[in-house]
């Protein structure tokens, strides 16, 4: 947006024009009368219709930049107070087991339904510094705490089942994600583990990892992903089989519990989109923001153009002297 900061300099305007026309005519000198004068001396010296025009554009130009321009850039958002949290996300093989129902009835693989909803999620923290942890046969990390949600969410999309293992290495996973919290000056630190199972490999115990957490201040929210009970066809009928009897609730909830968190149950991708209401809401977003706008002078333009007018109008002054 650009404006003129001090506007009422443009008031100044009329005021050449007002002492041309108000101001007492210069008194004309005794005459003095010589025998011989140099030639062209006694012809009247008078000021061009360009002349004028250069006059005006320097004053005009000049009283532009009295008046302050000023552009400014659009707003920026700064937050003094921010929440440190890391996602930590399963990537084991049985997270490709598709019995994650939506409101069509449509069935969906596990991490699809964790995609589609944690990256909403991702996008609702406006103002937090976010990271990225996978783990499979161990773990990893992916994207550092930072305020860029998009970058986290397009490396969330862009995450493919088995390229790190099929295994559950769920205590490296929080061991990782805990480990960047070591620099952080944030108020609060926030672990999110999702998972459909029990840990079965890595070299950190789950629940070491918990009490590392606690240590340091970090709260785990817990989420169990998957569906209880799906219908399994085979040659000889049909079934209704537990698809999450490996998820290992006991731990998932130890592990909450002891860092003062929460563990939460999703069977569908709607309870997923639930659990992640009620962490913003146990989680809520910090408020109190500051504004800066930046903003740049630009008086030195109308200024250098007053100012290149002023040489022109000198310079065609002395050529007709």
């Amino acid at each position: 947006m650009f404006e003129f900061i001090w506007w009422l300099a443009f008031a100044l305007l009329p005021v050449p024009w007002l002492v041309f026309k108000l101001a007492k005519p210069i008194t004309c000198p005794t005459i003095i009368h010589l025998p011989r004068l140099p030639k062209g001396l006694g012809e009247k010296q008078t000021t061009t219709r360009h002349q004028h025009i250069l006059m005006t554009l320097c004053w005009l130009s000049l009283v532009s930049a009295m008046a302050r321009p000023m552009w400014y850039g659009d707003p920026i958002q700064i937050q003094p107070k921010h929440r440190d949290m890391m996602l930590v996300v399963d990537l084991s093989g049985s997270m490709a087991m598709a019995d994650m129902v939506t409101t069509n009835g449509s069935i969906i693989d596990r991490i699809t339904a964790v995609k589609n909803v944690l990256s909403d999620f991702i996008q609702r923290r406006s103002g937090d510094r976010l990271g990225l942890v996978f783990f499979a046969d161990h773990g990893y990390l992916q994207t550092p705490l930072t305020f860029d949600r998009n970058t986290v969410a397009q490396q969330l999309d862009r995450v493919v089942l088995g390229l790190i293992g099929q295994s559950t290495a769920i205590g490296e996973g929080l061991g990782i994600a805990i480990k960047t919290f070591i620099y952080s000056k944030a108020p609060q630190r926030v672990i999110i583990l999702l998972s459909d199972g029990a840990n079965t490999s890595g070299v950190i115990d789950p629940l070491e990892a918990a009490q590392l957490a606690k240590d340091n201040n970090v709260i785990i929210y817990t989420i169990g992903v998957g569906a209880e009970q799906i219908r399994q066809r085979s040659l000889f009928g049909s079934r209704m089989v537990n698809p999450s009897q490996d998820l290992d609730e006991k731990t998932m909830t130890q592990i909450a519990k002891i860092t003062g968190g929460e563990y939460f149950r999703a069977r569908s991708p709607q309870e997923l989109e639930t659990i992640y209401s009620i962490i913003n809401k146990l989680e809520p977003i910090f408020r109190a923001e500051q504004t800066w706008r930046p903003h740049d002078e630009l008086f030195r333009f109308p200024l250098a153009v007053s100012l290149v007018f002023s040489v022109i109008i000198v310079m065609i002054r002395r050529r007709n002297v």
